[in-house]
């Protein structure tokens, strides 16, 4: 509710009425007061937490920028590119976005802290300056009236004319304070509606275009945001498939023939103990030993050098090896090398038996052993057969996946996988996708392609790199490479139902139409590349032309229009992929109406 008006008429006859009305409004301004002085104080608190906030996100922006990731290998995925630069993408919107911020703090005191201070001591200081004075002068004008009123009738006429003339001048000093302050009163009770408000108005608005901003700069990053998630995406899935792969090779590794083996440069190495004799009788002394097979050089260590001798590595090249008769020596595990620079024999004692073996097959020049279902050297190579039971499995998945039944086993045993008849039993759909994928693991169907294409070419060097080697494969291997690739493409043409886009087929088939030569670690962190050379043929089928009957190549496929999909992406390049992601595991489609399961492992 208002309050009523204060009439300048009414301050002539200061009724109590007037002074009740005049006190409400005193009342009102010593609420309006504390309230701006709760709001300078709120106000300067917001700021400052602004302020503080601001400054730990510029920290934070500042630690993301500085980092830096290093990764395992030589060589990174764009979809690795785009995760390595990602935390410097962040650390540049979080700047551009405190920046403004920093702005918006700068001007905070202009915009409310000071209007506000300035109204508090402009108008409601004067205001309580004019109430101060008109109380004054309200009691020396009273006070002046009661001794006026207690003078005596019989004083002389003088001093009653000297008592009229200074009554009439408190009474005039009175009534000029009664209405200047009562004009003050009112006047800041009609400002503040303007002078109050204005201050936090533009206050706020920079705050809501501050968020609105921001609003725009996360629509502008949601692009980056998607295209980032669908690297992670497919980084994850590329772990998954390569910790599988590395988990089993750990397996292997943990056997007792497996371990001191060596894969690369050097064929063997580990620590061996070597025989030397001296005047006054025969010592061990402990090395550690390096066999590099190509150069037949074998290098000794001293595990323990003396300190006061500097002793550096000794090389010998290899002209044969022989194990130790147990009688002739009393050392177990003991064995002699003939070298070109020593005339007589180094015996060498190795840590175990299975040690001493594992250097004597090194040695010897014997390459390791690797174990495969398929034994004969005619199955692991392509031929009619493997070609009719590949159509087989493809004409079964594309026309007759529409039921999946209970889980079977593929009988292995059959005589020619090229006569199995898919009719004659209820076939498990992951039953044959398991199956044509264990047979394309056992042939090379791609060789090992990945050590021969760039990878810090540009993509379009990438894609011509690919479409020049696979028309240096074989005749067969490209003709069966050209069948499994179409059946891919239909596949996922129907990425939008089944899931399986061309980046989760290149996680199930990159490992199974290419192998390694030796199955090491850095063979295992390959498998993301091969991984992007199927997803590569399968996005650009038409321009590879694997169909194409000649011998030689087709020419280049002309570059791309539009950036390709896959490119190292930032913020200020917002081309969002059309591909949902899935999750690792189970990754399962379906053509049409059939359901069709692809797994990675399986």
């Amino acid at each position: 509710m208002g309050h009523p008006p204060l009439e300048f008429s009414d301050c002539y006859g200061d009724s109590p009425d007037f002074r009740e009305r005049l006190k409400c409004y005193e009342l009102e301004l010593e609420r309006t007061s504390k309230f701006l002085k709760d709001v300078i104080k709120d106000g300067n608190s917001v700021i400052n937490a602004i302020k503080g906030y601001s400054v730990a996100v510029h920290k934070f922006s500042q630690t993301l920028n500085v980092f830096q990731f290093d990764f395992i290998g030589d060589s990174l995925t764009d979809d690795e590119i785009n995760i390595a630069e990602s935390f410097q993408e962040f650390a540049g919107l979080l700047q551009e976005v405190e920046d403004d911020r920093m702005m918006l703090v700068q001007n905070a005191c202009d915009l409310l802290i000071k209007p506000l201070e300035k109204f508090r001591k402009e108008q409601i200081g004067v205001t309580k300056e004019r109430r101060k004075k008109f109380e004054k002068e309200s009691e020396k004008y009273y006070s002046q009236l009661d001794k006026h009123l207690n003078l005596s009738a019989k004083k002389k006429e003088t001093q009653l004319q000297e008592a009229d003339e200074l009554l009439d001048k408190e009474r005039l000093n009175f009534y000029e304070s009664s209405v200047e302050y009562v004009y003050q009163i009112q006047q800041v009770q009609d400002r503040k509606k303007f002078d109050v408000v204005e201050p936090v108005l533009a206050f706020l608005h920079s705050i809501l275009t501050l968020n609105n901003l921001t609003v725009e700069m996360t629509q502008d990053f949601m692009p980056y945001k998607q295209e980032l998630q669908l690297s992670l995406q497919n980084t994850r899935n590329h772990f998954e498939s390569t910790r599988e792969e590395m988990e089993e090779l750990m397996k292997r590794m943990k056997h007792p023939t497996q371990i001191g083996k060596m894969h690369g440069q050097p064929t063997i190495e580990g620590y061996l103990y070597s025989q030397e004799k001296w005047a006054l009788g025969v010592s061990w002394v402990k090395y550690y030993c390096k066999y590099h097979k190509a150069s037949k050089l074998f290098v000794m260590v001293p595990a323990e050098p003396k300190p006061a001798t500097k002793q550096g590595p000794t090389e010998l090249k290899l002209k044969s090896c022989f194990r130790r008769k147990t009688e002739s020596i009393d050392k177990r595990f003991c064995f002699d090398i003939e070298t070109y620079e020593r005339n007589i024999p180094v015996t060498l004692q190795a840590v175990s038996e299975a040690n001493r073996k594992l250097w004597m097959e090194a040695m010897d020049g014997k390459e390791p052993i690797y174990h495969s279902p398929i034994h004969k050297q005619a199955e692991m190579e392509l031929n009619e057969v493997g070609f009719k039971f590949v159509r087989k499995c493809i004409n079964f998945v594309e026309t007759k996946g529409k039921v999946t039944r209970n889980l079977v086993s593929f009988p292995y045993y059959q005589k020619c996988p090229g006569d199995v008849d898919f009719h004659s039993s209820d076939w498990d759909i992951k039953t044959i996708t398991s199956a044509m994928k264990f047979y394309l693991r056992c042939v090379p169907v791609l060789l090992n392609l990945v050590k021969l294409i760039p990878r810090r070419a540009d993509l379009d060097d990438r894609l011509g790199a690919i479409h020049s080697l696979t028309y240096k494969l074989p005749e067969k291997n490209r003709e069966m490479l050209s069948l499994l690739i179409e059946h891919l493409v239909n596949v996922c043409s129907n990425s939008g139902d089944n899931l399986m886009t061309p980046s989760n087929m290149g996680v199930i088939f990159g490992p199974t139409l290419m192998r390694a030569e030796e199955e090491t670690v850095a063979a295992m962190l390959d498998i993301k590349f091969q991984n992007i050379v199927v997803e590569i043929l399968i996005e650009d089928y038409t321009k590879v032309n694997l169909k194409n009957e000649s011998s030689t190549a087709p020419p280049m496929p002309p570059p791309r229009i539009t950036p390709r999909k896959r490119q190292p992406i930032t913020i200020s390049k917002r081309t969002p992929r059309v591909y949902p992601a899935v999750n690792y595991g189970l990754l399962q489609c379906t053509l049409g109406m059939g359901k069709v399961i692809y797994t990675v492992g399986g």
